[in-house]
């Protein structure tokens, strides 16, 4: 008997695992929705060529932004 199946519980289900479930059931548009949401902020296509643009663009940031006028010695 290995250790892992000491602690196995096989019919044991979370109230939270109980809640999403049911919600699938209830509302099987829910997935559908979910994968939607995510095509809409994370799943975007990448243009590769105009991100190299973007980089080559770029001007070198100067060591203190902060400093509005010159300093006086």
């Amino acid at each position: 008997m290995s250790l892992a199946n000491i602690f196995r519980r096989p019919h044991y289900r979370s109230e939270v695992t109980q809640f999403i479930d049911e919600l699938k059931h209830t509302r099987p548009e829910l997935d559908a929705q979910q994968r939607q949401g995510r095509n809409l902020l994370w799943d975007k296509q990448i243009d590769r060529d105009l991100q190299a643009e973007f980089r080559a663009g770029r001007v070198p940031q100067k060591p203190y932004v902060y400093q509005t006028a010159p300093t006086q010695d």
